[in-house]
């Protein structure tokens, strides 16, 4: 006996996915719709660090991962000087998972992996639709679609990111904020001095860093003050980017002569939000960006989504119906977790952005410390 039978999940992505995975294959009856036509098409690189891989080995689909990604253990932080000198190395606090403590890899081929994995196990995927409407009525919640009129469910899993549709729709207006700082982001081939992240801080820009994300590919990235990039075209912004990579060197000596494609970089503001509290009301609940989102200082978003699923799944199909009980053994499981991680997350960017040499190990071993526990 489990708490549900039938369950809508809103949103496509990790949180999404997961959780149609987990439910589905438990026998609950999924359907799982996502506004974007094609989620397999949106995105760059990815960095999943090992609380996530433990998930994605739950989710049946590591050897999948394991081919498409690139995993390492390690990262090392360089200086922002002609040579790009290694300063040291940092080997990743892990756990006897026998799993790599990082993982980079193409993010559409994560996205691929997990809606194949769903739909192989029955859960029924709908594109280019999403929820306009949802009435409780305490053992129930009725859910209109925008293609599909009304379905009737035990729950609705609202797993469709930052200014989710649903956290409106069940008065969850839980606003993200910006942090004061942009992200260049391109996607390109991996020259063979990229083995690991390497992160540069200071020079040109607040953060340079770059991650494998398969044999022959890598994202890389340059930090700076939030500005208003929209008016800038394709072409303009690759100009942009590789501007503020001449200043690096070392292994970024070697990318910027691969950063030639106008369409492979793209530009975003860092945002942060935490809804402070329980992520449901009655029957719908939230996960992933649509209940928090940080700033990828600390490369635990992907993650921090896919444990919210893990978790949740686990407390339904323990349980013999949903009831406050289960509401705040989530609760307890999930949110003084996460708010360490977006709180460590964008302290070391406002960090950044003031100046201050705060106690960047001492942050990054706590979050390790809090990530490396089952969540």
């Amino acid at each position: 006996m489990t708490a549900v039978d039938s369950v809508l999940v809103v949103g496509g992505g990790p949180a999404g996915t997961a959780a149609a995975i987990l439910l589905a294959e438990a026998g609950v009856a999924v359907d799982l719709v996502e506004l974007k036509p094609d989620v397999t098409a949106v995105g760059s690189g990815i960095t999943v660090q090992e609380n996530a891989l433990r998930v994605l080995r739950d989710l049946g689909v590591w050897p999948q991962i394991e081919r498409a990604g690139y995993g390492f253990s390690s990262f090392c932080l360089r200086a922002p000087d002609q040579h790009g000198t290694l300063l040291f190395e940092v080997p990743a606090v892990q756990t006897p998972s026998g799993l790599p403590a990082t993982v980079g890899m193409y993010r559409p081929d994560l996205a691929r992996i997990l809606v194949e994995r769903a739909k192989g196990l029955g859960a029924k995927l709908r594109f280019g639709a999403t929820v306009t409407r949802l009435e409780q009525d305490g053992a129930s919640v009725e859910a209109t679609s925008s293609d599909r009129g009304v379905g009737r469910y035990d729950l609705v899993i609202g797993a469709d990111g930052v200014r989710s549709t649903v956290g409106g729709l069940i008065g969850i207006q839980a606003q993200p904020r910006p942090t004061g700082m942009g992200i260049w982001r391109a996607f390109t081939s991996r020259p063979a001095s990229v083995t690991r992240t390497d992160l540069y801080y200071g020079g040109a820009a607040y953060i340079a860093g770059y991650c494998p994300t398969g044999e022959d590919s890598l994202y890389a990235y340059l930090v700076e003050d939030a500005q208003d990039r929209n008016a800038l075209s394709p072409d303009e912004r690759l100009a942009v980017m590789r501007g503020l990579a001449e200043h690096y060197h070392g292994p970024w000596d070697d990318i910027r002569e691969r950063l030639t494609d106008p369409e492979r970089v793209n530009y975003t503001w860092f945002e942060t939000h935490l809804v402070d509290g329980p992520w449901n009301r009655g029957r719908v609940v939230l996960v992933g960006d649509a209940a928090h989102s940080c700033p990828p200082t600390v490369a635990q978003g992907a993650a921090l989504a896919l444990e919210d699923a893990a978790v949740l799944v686990e407390l339904l199909l323990a349980a013999d119906t949903v009831d406050d009980e289960l509401w705040a053994a989530f609760t307890k499981r999930r949110l003084d977790r996460v708010r360490t991680v977006v709180d460590a997350s964008v302290q070391l960017g406002q960090w950044l952005l003031d100046g201050e040499q705060g106690d960047v190990p001492g942050l990054m071993r706590t979050v390790a410390e809090t990530v490396g526990r089952p969540a």
